[in-house]
C-alpha cells in the first residue's frame, strides 16, 4: 500500500465533510503513518438483543415449532427458541402488543395491537417481517382467535361484533356477527365488548363468544344464529373448553369460575370459588377477586387440571400474586415474585379436541418469565436458560470488552458454576425450537453490569449470546445494620448506599475495581480457593477542596489540600472497621473522619472467585461529605489505584495497602495554573446526592429517577455543554477530574527515555501528566515507597476530557503495562509465596521493546474535539472538532481488524468515528434520535466494531459499526423456523365420526368466501401491503417463505393477467358470436335469391 500525506486527504475532506474537519498543526511534514482504516469499513447496525422484554403485554407459544413470542407495550415483539436462538423484531407504530397468535407450525405470526392494527409476520426468514397488515377505522380489537389449521381469524370487538380476515390474503370477508343479532331480547342493554372466541373443539361450525357482561353465545355459523345463551350476573374474563366439547368453563369478576353443560342453558352445573371461605348456612361465599384467566386441560389417565391466575381474596392484603393449580382434589398456589401479564399451558397436541396432556406452564410476569413443570411432584420451576437477569436489581453502568485472553470465560464459569441455585426441574427446558447459526465470529467477548445494591455481574457475550457467567456482591465488605445516629449512612445515598459508579477491570490480571456511591473503591483479586479474611483491609483518605483561609480541620490554613491520607503516622492501613483514635472522636462533633459506609469487622468467608483485597474510603471533612468518585483507573504491573472527584485525585499503592499521593486539582497545575479560580467556602459547595437507582419501572417516562451515575460532573456536563456560555458556568464548576490513563511513555517535553507515567484529564479539558517512580520487583517492591512527581500540563481541549490513547511510532495502540494473573492464596507457607511472587514477570509491555528514541503519539478525546500530540516533543500535529452544538458522552480508541480509529458517541445521537492518527471522518450516522439518560450511562464501544447500550431497563441492544460483521450477521443469527411434520390427527372412532359432527364438518371457504359472504365494508379496515411483501421481497430473506411469497406474488400478478385475458377472450367471444348470428342471419335472407337480384 502507497503511503500518502494525509494532509492532501483532509484538503480534499474539507469541501465534503459537514462537520469541522480535521486540522493539522504544526510544520511538521514527516507524520506519514500508513492508515489502513477507510470508511468503506464501517457500516451501522443493530444485532441483537438481550434481556427480559420491557413492560410485556401479552405472549403466545407454538406448540409444533416449540417457539414462544412475547409482545410488550412499546410494539416489541420478542421470539425465544432454544437457549441462544432468539430474536427481536419492532412494529413501526410503537403501540401496544394487545393479542398475539401462532398459525401452528406454519412460520407466522399475527399480532394485533392497541390502534387496532392486525399483522402478519413472516417467521421463515433470520429477521421477521410484516407480509400484511391491516388497519380497522371504525372499531377496537379486544380479541382474537385462529383455529388449528385455518386460515380464517376472527377479530372480536368493544362494540362486540365479530369479524374475519383470511390470513393468507389479509382480506375482510363479508361475514359478520353483530352483536344484536347475538344477544337479541336476551339482554336489555349492550352486553359489552367481546372477551373471548374459541370454537367448540368437535365441531369446528359451533363458536363459542364470552361478552365481557356475562353472556355468552353458542352461535351456528351455518344456520348464522345463537344456538345457546349461558347468562352469569358476573363480567366474564375468559373461557376455557373440555376437550369433548361438551362443557367449558368461566372466569368471572367476583373470583368464581362457573362450569356450564352446552346443552343445559339455565344455570351453571358447577361453581367454584378456588379462594373463597365457604360459610357454614349455605350462602354465597364472599366474593374474591377477578379470575383474570382460566385454563381447562385434560389427562388421558387422570383427573383434568384447571390452572387460573388472581382469585385471591380481598382479606389476603400483602400477598404475593399467585397461580393456582387445580388437579383433582389438590389445589396448589404457587407465589409470584412480580404481577402476572398472561400465562399459558403447554401441552403435548397441538388439537384442541385431543387429550391435552399439559406438561408445563409458561408464565410471564411484569419483569420475569417463569416456567412451571406440571409432571414432578410439588411443580418445580424449570432453570431459565435465557439472559433474563440483567435488570435483577437496576443496572447502573457497563463496561464491554471484546477480545478478551482466551482462558477468562472458562475461569469465570467455573466459579460461577458454584453459584448456581438447588431445586429446579431435572426436566429439559421446554421451548427449544429453532436452530443455532453458522457464525464463524469466534473472539471472546465478556459485558460486566455494575447495579444498584451493589453487585457486579459478569457475562459471556461471545457470538452474539449472552450468558451470566458470575456474579459478585460487594455488599458483602460493608456492615448492613445501619444505626440511625450514624450521620454518613442518609447523606450519600438513602436508596442505594451500595450503588457501583464506575468499574476498571485488567483483564490480564483479572484485577477489579469497584468505585461505589458511596465514595468507596474496592480492590478485588482473583482467586480459585475459598479463603476466609480475618480483617478486611481498610484504607481512609480525606479530600477537601479549600481555597479560602478558612481554619482547615488540623489547624493549617488555606490554599492547599489535605494531603495526609489519614492523621496516622504514615497513613497506614486502618485494620479496624470504623477508625477509634482520638483524632476521629475530637471532629465527630461535625461530622469529621466519618466514612459513608461502615466496613465490617468480623471475619469474611470469601468463596473461589473475586475476593476483597482492600477497601478504600473517603470520609467526611468538616462536616462535609465526602463527594462522589468521578473516575478510576488501575494497574496491575505497577500495582497502583487511582481515583479523583470534584476535589482532587489519590494514588493508592494497593501492593503497600497505602496513599502514594493525595493532591486537590489546583495544586495538580502548581503555580501555572491557567485558571482564575473564586476562592469559597466548602459549606456552599455541597452538592446533592442523586440517588443511583434506575428508573421508576412502572413509570413510562424514559427519564431516570436518578441522576447519572457516572457522577455528578457528568450532570454538569449534560447541562454545561448545552449552555451558549461555557466559560460563565466553569467559573462556579469545580474542575472535577474527568479520565485517567497508565503509559510507558516520554514523561517530560524532550525527554529521550520511556519512564512509567499516569496521565489525568479534568472536567475543564486540561491534560496533565505525572511520572511514576516505582521501586524494583520482588521484596524491595513491599518495602520502598512509590514516588510520583507532576510534571506539568501536556495539553488543553475544550469541554471535559473523555479519553486518552498511546501510539507507537507506526500508529499501533501501545496498551498499559499490566501482570499476568497468578492464584493469590497459595496453600504453601510464606517463604514459598514470595518465590511466586519473585518469579513473575512484572511488566509485560510493548514499549519496552521499543527503540529508545523512537517517537510515540498520544490521542486526546474530549467531549467536543480530538487532538493528536507528537512525543517527546509535545506538539499537535492533528485535531478535529468532533461537535459544536452537541457534546460526546462516550469516546473510545478501539482496534477495529483494519487498524486503530476513535468511536463517539454524542449526546444529539450521533455515532461517529475517526482515523488515527489523523483524525480523518470515517463515519458519522444519526442513529438514536433521543438520548436518555439510562443510555448516556451505559453505552460502550470496544473492539472490533461492537458496542452495546442499555436500550429499557430491562435489556441490553448490542450494535455493530463494523462491516464485516453486518456482512456476517445473516450467518450468525438463528433460525427461527424449522421443517416439523404437523403430528397426525387423533383417531376418533367409527360413531364419533358418523355421529360427532366434528372437525371435518364445516367448509369455512364457502362460508366466509367472497361468493357467499360477499365482500365487507371498505371503509370498516384497510389492507396495508407490508415491507415484507412486494418491496421487501427483493431483500427479505432467503427462507422458503420468501420464495412461496415471491412466487404467490408472481402467481397474483399472473392471475390477473390471465383474468384480463380471460375478459379480452370473453369479449372476442361474444362478439364472435354477434358476427355470427348476424352472419346466418344474412345467409338466410339470401338463401333463395339469384346473383341479379342483390
Amino acid at each position: 500500500m502507497k503511503k500518502f500525506n494525509i494532509r492532501k486527504v483532509l484538503d480534499g475532506l474539507k469541501e465534503v465533510s459537514s462537520s469541522a474537519p480535521s486540522v493539522q498543526v504544526g510544520p511538521q511534514e514527516n507524520h506519514l503513518i500508513q492508515e489502513t482504516v477507510q470508511s468503506e469499513h464501517f457500516q451501522l447496525c443493530k444485532t441483537v438483543r438481550h434481556g427480559f422484554p420491557y413492560q410485556p403485554s401479552s405472549m403466545a407459544f407454538d406448540p409444533v415449532q416449540k417457539i414462544l413470542a412475547i409482545g410488550n407495550q412499546r410494539g416489541a415483539l420478542r421470539l425465544f427458541g432454544r437457549p441462544g436462538v432468539e430474536c427481536y423484531c419492532q412494529h413501526e407504530s410503537g403501540a401496544a402488543v394487545i393479542h398475539l397468535q401462532f398459525l401452528i407450525n406454519e412460520g407466522a405470526l399475527v399480532s394485533a395491537l392497541a390502534d387496532d392494527t392486525v399483522h402478519l409476520w413472516n417467521l421463515r426468514q433470520k429477521r421477521p417481517a410484516i407480509l400484511h397488515s391491516l388497519k380497522f377505522n371504525r372499531e377496537r380489537i379486544t380479541f382474537c382467535h385462529l383455529p388449528f389449521q385455518s386460515k380464517w381469524l376472527y377479530i372480536g370487538t368493544e362494540r362486540g361484533n365479530i369479524h374475519l380476515v383470511n390470513v393468507e390474503s389479509f382480506m375482510l370477508s363479508g361475514y359478520v356477527i353483530m352483536w344484536n343479532k347475538a344477544i337479541e331480547l336476551s339482554s336489555k342493554a349492550h352486553p359489552g365488548p367481546v372477551v373471548h372466541i374459541s370454537d367448540n373443539p368437535m365441531d369446528e361450525g359451533k363458536l363459542v363468544i364470552g361478552f365481557e357482561s356475562g353472556i355468552v353465545v353458542m352461535w351456528d355459523l351455518k344456520s348464522k344464529k345463537a344456538e345457546y345463551r349461558y347468562t352469569y350476573d358476573e363480567a366474564i374474563h375468559s373461557v376455557a373448553w373440555h376437550h369433548e366439547g361438551k362443557q367449558f368453563i368461566c372466569s368471572h369478576s367476583d373470583g368464581t369460575l362457573t362450569i356450564w353443560n352446552i346443552r343445559g342453558q339455565g344455570k351453571p352445573i358447577q361453581t367454584i370459588t378456588p379462594h373463597g371461605k365457604q360459610p357454614k348456612d349455605g350462602k354465597k361465599p364472599e366474593p374474591c377477586k377477578p379470575i383474570l384467566k382460566v385454563e381447562y386441560k385434560t389427562t388421558r389417565n387422570g383427573e383434568p387440571f384447571i390452572i387460573l391466575s388472581g382469585g385471591l381474596s380481598y382479606d389476603t392484603v400483602g400477598r404475593r400474586p399467585c397461580l393456582t393449580v387445580m388437579h383433582g382434589k389438590s389445589t396448589a398456589v404457587l407465589e409470584m415474585d412480580y404481577p402476572i401479564v398472561d400465562f399459558l399451558t403447554l401441552c403435548e397436541t397441538p388439537y384442541p379436541n385431543d387429550f391435552q396432556e399439559p406438561y408445563a406452564v409458561v408464565v410471564l410476569l411484569e419483569k420475569d418469565l417463569v416456567v412451571i413443570d406440571l409432571a414432578q411432584n410439588g411443580y418445580p420451576i424449570f432453570e431459565n436458560p435465557y439472559p433474563l437477569t440483567i435488570h435483577e436489581s437496576p443496572v447502573t453502568c457497563c463496561e464491554y470488552f471484546a477480545d478478551c485472553p482466551v482462558d477468562l470465560i472458562p475461569a469465570l464459569y467455573s466459579v460461577g458454576s458454584r453459584q448456581k441455585r438447588q431445586g429446579y426441574s431435572k426436566r429439559e427446558w421446554p421451548i427449544s425450537g429453532g436452530n443455532w447459526g453458522q457464525g464463524t465470529q469466534s473472539y471472546p467477548e465478556i459485558i460486566i453490569t455494575g447495579h444498584a445494591d451493589g453487585t457486579v455481574k459478569f457475562w459471556d457475550a461471545s457470538a452474539i449470546m449472552l450468558q451470566v457467567l458470575y456474579k459478585l456482591k460487594t455488599a458483602k465488605v460493608f456492615d448492613r445494620n445501619r444505626s440511625k445516629d450514624d450521620k454518613g449512612s442518609t447523606e450519600v445515598s438513602d436508596e442505594d448506599p451500595f450503588a457501583i459508579q464506575i468499574m476498571a477491570w485488567c483483564p490480564e490480571s483479572r484485577m477489579l475495581c469497584v468505585a461505589g456511591v458511596s465514595a468507596n473503591v474496592i480492590i478485588y483479586r482473583f482467586s480459585k480457593l475459598e479463603v476466609t479474611t480475618e480483617v478486611v483491609q481498610l484504607l481512609e483518605v480525606r479530600m477537601q477542596y479549600e481555597l479560602n483561609d478558612i481554619e482547615s480541620p488540623d489547624g493549617g490554613s488555606g490554599g492547599g489540600e489535605q494531603t495526609s491520607a489519614h492523621p496516622t503516622p504514615g497513613a497506614s492501613p486502618q485494620t479496624s472497621g470504623p477508625p477509634s483514635h482520638p483524632s476521629t472522636s475530637s471532629t465527630n462533633s461535625d461530622g469529621g473522619n466519618m466514612p459513608c459506609l461502615k466496613v465490617r469487622s468480623t471475619p469474611l468467608k470469601q468463596s473461589p472467585g473475586y475476593q476483597v483485597d482492600l477497601v478504600v474510603q473517603l470520609v467526611w471533612v468538616s462536616g462535609e461529605p465526602p463527594q462522589q468518585i468521578t473516575s478510576l483507573a488501575l494497574n496491575s504491573s505497577y500495582g497502583l489505584l487511582v481515583f479523583g472527584n470534584s476535589n482532587g485525585l489519590a494514588v493508592v499503592d494497593y501492593v503497600q495497602k497505602t496513599v502514594v499521593l493525595n493532591l486537590g486539582t489546583v495544586e495538580l497545575y502548581g503555580s501555572n495554573d491557567p485558571y482564575q479560580r473564586q476562592p469559597r467556602s466548602p459549606r456552599k459547595t455541597r452538592q446533592p446526592s442523586g440517588g443511583l437507582c434506575d428508573i421508576n419501572e412502572g413509570s413510562a417516562t424514559s427519564e431516570d429517577r436518578c441522576k447519572s451515575p457516572t457522577s455528578d460532573h457528568r450532570d454538569n456536563s449534560f447541562s454545561r455543554s448545552r449552555s451558549s456560555s461555557v466559560t460563565s458556568i466553569d467559573k462556579e464548576a469545580r474542575e472535577a477530574i474527568s479520565s485517567f490513563h497508565f503509559c510507558e511513555t516520554f514523561a517530560r517535553k524532550g525527554d529521550s527515555t520511556l519512564t512509567p507515567c499516569l496521565y489525568v484529564g479534568t472536567s475543564l479539558g486540561t491534560v496533565l501528566a505525572m511520572a511514576l517512580t516505582l521501586p524494583p520487583a520482588g521484596e524491595q517492591r513491599q518495602l520502598q515507597p512509590v514516588i510520583i512527581s507532576p510534571t506539568g500540563m501536556l495539553v488543553r481541549l475544550k469541554g471535559s476530557i473523555m479519553r486518552m490513547a498511546f501510539l507507537d511510532s507506526v500508529g499501533s495502540q501501545l496498551p498499559p503495562a499490566y501482570e499476568p494473573w497468578y492464584e493469590p492464596n497459595v496453600t504453601a507457607d510464606g517463604e514459598e509465596r514470595e518465590k511466586v511472587r519473585k518469579r513473575r514477570p512484572v511488566s509485560v509491555s510493548p514499549s519496552t521493546s521499543q527503540d529508545l528514541s523512537e517517537s510515540q503519539y498520544a490521542v486526546v478525546c474530549s467531549e467536543k474535539q480530538a487532538k493528536v500530540l507528537f512525543l517527546p516533543s509535545q506538539t499537535c500535529i492533528y485535531k478535529h472538532s468532533i461537535t459544536e452544538t452537541s457534546f460526546i458522552l462516550r469516546a473510545d480508541v478501539v482496534q477495529m481488524s483494519q487498524g486503530l480509529c476513535v468511536a463517539c458517541f454524542c449526546a444529539n445521537g450521533h455515532i461517529m468515528t475517526l482515523s488515527v492518527p489523523g483524525l480523518r471522518p470515517l463515519m458519522d450516522v444519526n442513529y438514536l434520535p433521543l438520548t436518555d439518560m439510562r443510555i448516556a450511562r451505559t453505552f460502550c464501544f470496544t473492539n472490533l466494531g461492537q458496542a452495546m447500550y442499555l436500550c429499557s431497563p430491562t435489556e441490553i441492544q448490542r450494535i455493530t459499526y463494523s462491516q464485516d460483521t453486518c456482512e456476517n450477521l445473516q450467518e450468525m443469527l438463528g433460525e427461527l423456523f424449522t421443517p416439523v411434520e404437523t403430528p397426525e390427527a387423533p383417531n376418533r372412532g367409527f360413531f364419533k365420526g358418523l355421529f360427532g359432527g366434528g372437525a371435518q364438518s364445516l367448509d369455512r371457504e364457502e362460508l366466509f368466501g367472497e361468493i357467499t359472504a360477499g365482500r365487507a365494508s371498505r371503509s370498516l379496515a384497510q389492507h396495508i401491503p407490508g415491507p415484507g411483501g412486494i418491496e421487501g421481497m427483493k431483500g427479505a430473506a432467503s427462507g422458503v417463505v420468501g420464495d412461496l411469497a415471491r412466487a404467490r406474488i408472481a402467481l397474483d400478478e399472473r392471475g390477473q393477467k390471465l383474468g384480463e385475458l380471460d375478459e379480452r377472450t370473453a369479449a372476442m367471444m361474444s362478439s364472435a358470436d354477434n358476427f355470427s348470428k348476424h352472419a346466418h342471419d344474412m345467409m338466410l335472407k339470401c338463401k333463395d335469391k339469384k346473383w341479379y337480384q342483390f
